[in-house]
């Protein structure tokens, strides 16, 4: 299953937690907490497919974290932030 590099910001405390992934240009989520976040950003991923789709396109191969790590246009944004991985396509077996 793939897994795609998101980049979690958080701006401060009154502020929404911001998602974004490094590998998807433009495809990024928010929530008013860490946990909401996380979940809209599994949502916008699966839009983002959507939408390509819908265009004739697929999704880009995702990045290991280390490829990702390795970019220079994202390296302050990982030793700013916390970087997690989303699954594609999502997991949709019933222990979750």
């Amino acid at each position: 299953m793939a897994q795609y590099v998101a980049i979690i910001e958080n701006a401060g405390p009154d502020e929404a937690v911001g998602v974004w992934f490094p590998d998807l240009p433009g495809c990024f989520s928010g929530g008013d907490e860490a946990d909401e976040a996380l979940e809209n950003a599994s949502e916008a991923l699966a839009l983002y497919a959507q939408d390509l789709i819908e265009d004739g396109r697929q999704l880009p191969p995702p990045r290991t974290l280390a490829e990702v790590e390795a970019d220079p246009e994202f390296a302050d944004d990982l030793r700013n932030h916390t970087a997690l991985l989303i699954e594609w396509p999502p997991r949709t077996d019933a222990a979750e």
